[in-house]
This record gives C-alpha cells, sequence and structure tokens, in this order.
C-alpha cells in the first residue's frame, strides 16, 4: 500500500533510517531522519515556504514500512540546485500552470543519495509509479527526482521519466598519506599555486579550526549563522535555512558535523558548514563577514582535503557548480536527475531540450578533464 504523509516526523525514525542508510551500504547523513526533522520542524523546510511535505510510503500487508520517498510540494523552484525555470516560464507563458510541481529532494543540498528508499529494485520501481499517481492526486505539474544515485536513474529512465545530468566537482582521495602527498600527484603549477594560497591567509594571521561533535558550541553556531546570512543575502537574496536550523542540527548530529571556522584577532570571521558520512565529506554551507585571498578556498576546499585524509574518507562532494575547484584538485563527476511531465506536450518538448543538454554535459565534462591539475602519469 502507499500513501503520503505530511511530516519526517510520522515515519518512525528507525524505519527511515534502516531505507534511507542500510547495513552494509554508505552512510549518508543528509538522508537521515535527523536531517529530515531538523531541516521540517525549525520551519525552513515547510508550507509556509513553499515545500509543503508529502512523503511516499510504502507498508507490506502485514504494515511494515517496505518504501520511503522524501517528496515536497512546491510552489517555487528555489533551493533545489537543478534549474527548470525555464520550463516554468514557457509553460506558463503557453496557458499552462506550472507550479504546485512535486520535489523529490533533500531540502537545499545538492547532494547525490537515495530518493526512492526501498530494499529491491521492484520497490523502487513501486515507488516510481506512486510518484506519478501522487503528482495527479496533488493535481501537480510534474515530478523532479534531483541527485539520486546512477543505478535507479539508469533503471527507471525512459519514456516516462526523462533523464538529465550535470557537473559538480569531486576530490577523490588516492590514499594520500597526507596534503603534502596529496599536492605531490598535481603538476608543478598547480602546486605552487595551492601553497601560494594557503601561505597567504596564515600570513593574514587568520587560523583554522576543524571543530566535530562535542567541541562544536552554541557560539560558534551564532557566528557561522551570521557569516551564512551575510553571504547568503548577497548571493542568493534569501537564505533558506534559519537559526532554529542549525541549533537543531548542532544537537542531533553533531558527530556528523565538520564545522571549520576562520579565526583573526580572537574574532571568528568565516566558516564552512559540511556533512561527514562514511564514504564522503558533504561540502554545504559557506559564510563570512571578512574577505581576504583565498579564505574561501581554504575554508571549503583544503580544510575538507585535510579532514577527508586524516579519516580517510574516499572522496569530498564540494556542493554546487564552481569550475574554479578544478584547479584545486575537485575533479568533474556527474549528477543525475528524473523528471516526469504529466502534460504531454511539455513532456515532449523538454525530452528534446535534455537530449541536447546531455550531450553538452558530456562535452563539458571532457573539456574539463582535459584540463586536469593532476600529472598526466596520473591515473583516475
Amino acid at each position: 500500500m502507499l500513501k503520503a504523509v505530511t511530516s519526517a516526523l510520522a515515519i518512525p525514525r528507525a524505519d527511515w533510517d534502516r531505507l534511507a542508510n542500510p547495513a552494509g551500504a554508505e552512510f549518508n547523513p543528509l538522508v537521515a531522519h535527523d536531517f529530515f526533522r531538523c531541516v521540517e520542524d525549525s520551519g525552513c523546510a515547510a508550507a509556509k515556504t513553499g515545500w509543503a511535505p508529502r512523503h511516499l510510503i510504502m507498508e507490506d500487508d502485514a504494515g511494515q514500512l517496505t518504501g520511503i520517498v522524501p517528496c515536497y510540494r512546491k510552489r517555487h523552484s528555489q533551493g533545489e540546485y537543478v534549474f527548470d525555470y525555464g520550463w516554468a516560464d514557457a509553460f506558463e507563458r503557453a496557458g499552462g500552470q506550472y507550479y504546485p510541481k512535486m520535489q523529490v529532494s533533500v531540502p537545499f543540498s545538492p547532494v547525490t543519495g537515495p530518493r526512492l528508499m526501498a530494499e529491491t529494485e521492484a520497490g523502487r520501481r513501486e515507488l516510481a509509479s506512486g510518484l506519478i499517481a501522487l503528482c495527479t492526486q496533488e493535481e501537480a505539474s510534474s515530478v523532479h527526482i534531483t541527485f539520486l544515485p546512477e543505478r535507479d536513474w539508469e533503471a527507471l529512465g525512459g519514456r516516462m521519466w526523462l533523464q538529465r545530468t550535470d557537473i559538480q566537482f569531486h576530490w577523490l582521495n588516492g590514499g594520500y598519506a597526507g596534503f603534502e602527498d596529496f599536492l605531490a600527484s598535481l603538476s608543478s603549477a598547480k602546486r605552487k599555486n595551492i601553497r601560494k594560497e594557503r601561505a597567504s591567509v596564515a600570513k593574514a594571521g587568520i587560523t583554522m579550526h576543524a571543530l566535530t561533535g562535542k567541541d562544536i558550541a552554541e557560539r560558534h553556531w551564532d557566528a557561522f549563522f551570521d557569516f551564512y546570512m551575510d553571504t547568503g543575502a548577497r548571493k542568493w537574496g534569501q537564505p533558506y535555512l534559519n537559526r532554529r536550523f542549525f541549533s537543531m542540527i548542532g544537537e542531533a548530529m553533531s558527530e556528523h558535523i565538520l564545522l571549520v571556522m576562520a579565526e583573526r584577532g580572537g574574532r571568528m570571521i568565516a566558516g564552512a558548514l559540511n556533512f561527514i558520512g562514511s564514504h564522503a565529506l558533504y561540502g554545504r554551507n559557506w559564510g563570512a563577514i571578512e574577505y581576504h585571498d583565498n579564505l574561501h578556498f581554504e575554508t571549503c576546499y583544503y580544510q575538507a582535503i585535510d579532514f577527508a585524509i586524516a579519516r580517510r574518507l574516499p572522496r569530498v562532494e564540494a556542493g554546487a557548480q564552481g569550475a574554479h575547484k578544478l584547479a584545486r584538485g575537485y575533479l568533474p563527476q556527474k549528477t543525475y536527475s528524473l523528471h516526469y511531465l504529466a502534460h504531454s506536450g511539455l513532456q515532449r518538448a523538454v525530452a528534446n531540450y535534455l537530449e541536447a543538454e546531455r550531450a553538452g554535459i558530456d562535452q563539458e565534462q571532457q573539456a574539463l578533464a582535459a584540463h586536469s591539475p593532476f600529472r598526466q602519469e596520473q591515473d583516475f
């Protein structure tokens, strides 16, 4: 049986986590029940912000939960990082109504992970069919499953589900003994540039602190929220996360958080929020109230690499966009999304657009890879 519920709290934490992060698989903190509870209960992902929860659940005949889809009924396209504004504009200019739409994602988080949370491919297919039925029930224009694993993208892509790709930049751990070992794998020019960038931050009198677990206090969240609001207001106009959210994740998820803080003259001036998985460090938010050359690179990229090497994490996922990451050791990796559009004309138009876009993404990835910062004999 399939049905929708209007809060992550309506789903038992143990059941959610059993399906989102099954035993033996990679642990991803951003699909854990705690994260969804915090982002919803804080009011960040809620009906009043245009993120009305409609989580799809599947139960067997005994009432056992066998599948979950984190889904939201949305009245805008903000906070998704897979952009469909052009589709919405074209459809509405043609007389259609694009919103509401159904969005399957981790709110405000361009992080790949399970979206159709079921143990079998048959279960995932049933959840995908259930999403189309939910779209009709909610009188929505479309369903968008963003940042799902390539496995599910391949399995479900076809006539009903249109396939889309994009590019992120991830750092891959080559079993490095330390940061200098990583630098030794780069071309001479890139190696010298990174050393110069890190040295400039230290020369500015800035000290870096990598905080996890109980080392993260409310005063750190106070400072980080100031950074986030200052930078977010200028970058997006309206930051998505509120102060309560940061306190909530600090209380519920501190062992899965790396908070990098930059200090100068006894004052915290910049920070980056990362989540710690079993196989990856996920870079999420950054902000600053003072701006110094290369501070962003140090806070977001080099500190993350230091941490991943120390924890022996296989990769760092540095979030959306940013070709400047390539010169700093982060390589282009594809991300995947699926899209169902109920209107047949819109579906055909978007299908044609995505066919050309996928070819362009392939070419872009090849062009970026040709400018790899690693020495030519490196084989990645």
